[in-house]
This record gives structure tokens, C-alpha cells and sequence, in this order.
């Protein structure tokens, strides 16, 4: 007999089942993770689903680009998180990871950095009592990000390159793409672009114009002005058909792009605006 109970747990089961796949193949349905978190909540299980929908939803609109809100929910949802066990502990490391992420976005590199060492301290501490390969990987590759963006760019590469071969799946495609970027600000550019070429065709949408845009980075540098365009022309069309508008990203193809073309950001009307 089908009980409201079992009712409740097979809806979250299965919808839960759907979005850990989604997001393990880089694909993150925010919407669906906050109807799951709006499930009503089962005290008579110890493990908190709903706090997993948070921490998926709020993970997905960092990973979009809507970087300011997300932040202020994440700092909500971390204060609310506090490691009293296990599970909460890794829950609470995963939504301080997308923080770095968020940080990262608004620039605001130096904090990004203190917390994204903040976490792989703490991921080392409970490493003998849970699997944290994935989340230390993606942590590194978020650090890797932050600190391209504050221009230690050999820092960058070290980090890239030395857990390259431990990273598998989007994670191993965007970290390759973020190593090709800490080459490009080295002015090594030739290896960049033969780096970026191993990033698989089809990044994840949270990775949307990413590839493109470092490639574009490259041949600019390389003096390959007309291929650069469209490389950038191609990021700036996948950042605004998968992207939130405020993505950064968005505004880095632009800029460059202007850098390219010599007009000012913003007045060219070539490429097709995205959803």
C-alpha cells in the first residue's frame, strides 16, 4: 500500500536520482531543484533532502551567471548549514565551493581565493571519511579560475596541469580550458590553442562559450585577427543562448571583441542574441 509517506519519499527519490544525473553531466535545472526543495520535508529521515535542493539550486544559478542574488542566498544557506555531521559537512563544503565560483565572478578574487583554500583544507580533514575527489577537483579548477583572474597566471598553470589527470567528465574539459587560459596569460599562446583543442566539442552549459572564447584569446594573440572574430563571435552567441545575461563571461567576449574589431563594446550587431 501506497502510503504519503512512500509517496513522499518515491518524489523525492527519483526527482533527486534526476538532478544528481543532470548535474554530474554539467547540465543544472535550477527550476526543478527549487520545486524539489519546495517538497514538503520528511522529519522522519535524519538526512535533509531539501537542504541537497538548495545547495543544487542555488549551485545552478551561480553556475549560470546571476552571481549577486546567488551570493546573498549563499551565504544564507552556508550560515544555515552548520556541520554538526557528515552529510551537512560535504553539503556545506559544496555550497561554500559554488561561493568561490560566485565570488569569482564579481571579481572579488581575493576572497574568492581565501575560501576556495578554506575548502580544500577541510575536504583534506574529511577525506578519510568521505569521497571528496569530485568536489576537491572542482574546488581546484575554481581556484585555478581565481587565480587567472589575479593574474598569477604560472600559479594558475600549476594548478591546472597538476590535476588535469585526475579530473574526468565537464570537470576535465573545462579544467584543460582554464589551463589553455592560464597559457594565454603567459603569452604562450601557440600551446594555448593546442590546449583548448583537446577540450571536448560539447562543454556543459555552465561552460557555454568558454572554449571559444580562450581559442579567441589565443589567435589574437597570435596575430590571427579574422579568426579571432569569429571565435569570439561564436562565444558571445553560446554565452547568450545558454548564459543568464549577467554572466561575466558575456561581458569578457564583448570586450574582447571590441579589442578585436576596434569598436566600442556593445555597438556591434553581428551574432545572433541567445535565449
Amino acid at each position: 500500500m501506497t502510503t504519503i509517506r512512500t509517496a513522499r519519499d518515491s518524489q523525492w527519490g527519483e526527482t533527486f536520482a534526476r538532478l544528481k544525473a543532470m548535474t554530474s553531466e554539467g547540465r543544472y535545472e535550477e527550476a526543478e531543484a527549487r520545486t524539489l526543495a519546495a517538497l514538503p520535508r520528511r522529519p522522519w529521515r535524519r538526512r535533509p533532502p531539501h537542504w541537497e535542493a538548495r545547495v543544487l539550486a542555488t549551485g545552478a544559478a551561480v553556475m549560470h551567471g546571476r552571481m549577486t542574488e546567488a551570493l546573498d542566498e549563499l551565504d544564507t544557506l552556508i550560515a544555515e548549514l552548520e556541520p554538526v555531521g557528515l552529510n551537512s559537512q560535504m553539503l556545506r563544503l559544496i555550497a561554500r565551493s559554488n561561493r568561490v565560483v560566485a565570488l569569482s565572478g564579481l571579481r572579488r578574487y581575493a576572497e574568492a581565493e581565501t575560501e576556495a583554500n578554506g575548502v580544500l583544507r577541510e575536504l583534506t580533514r574529511i577525506a578519510h571519511r568521505a569521497p571528496v575527489a569530485g568536489l576537491e577537483i572542482n574546488t581546484l579548477g575554481h581556484l585555478a579560475v581565481v587565480l587567472c583572474g589575479l593574474a598569477r597566471h604560472e600559479e594558475a598553470e600549476a594548478v591546472a596541469r597538476g590535476n588535469l589527470s585526475r579530473a574526468n567528465g565537464p570537470a576535465a574539459g573545462v579544467l584543460n580550458t582554464t589551463l589553455a587560459r592560464s597559457l594565454n596569460g603567459q603569452g604562450r599562446h601557440q600551446e594555448a590553442l593546442a590546449e583548448v583543442r583537446r577540450s571536448p566539442p560539447q562543454p556543459p552549459r555552465y561552460a557555454g562559450g568558454y572554449p571559444d572564447l580562450v581559442t579567441a584569446e589565443a589567435l589574437y594573440g597570435l596575430g590571427r585577427s579574422a579568426e579571432a572574430e569569429d571565435a569570439v563571435r561564436r562565444a558571445l552567441a553560446d554565452c547568450e543562448r545558454r548564459l543568464h545575461p549577467a554572466h561575466p563571461r558575456i561581458g569578457e567576449a564583448r570586450a574582447l571583441l571590441a579589442r578585436i574589431t576596434g569598436e566600442e563594446p556593445g555597438g556591434e550587431s553581428r551574432g545572433e542574441p541567445g535565449e
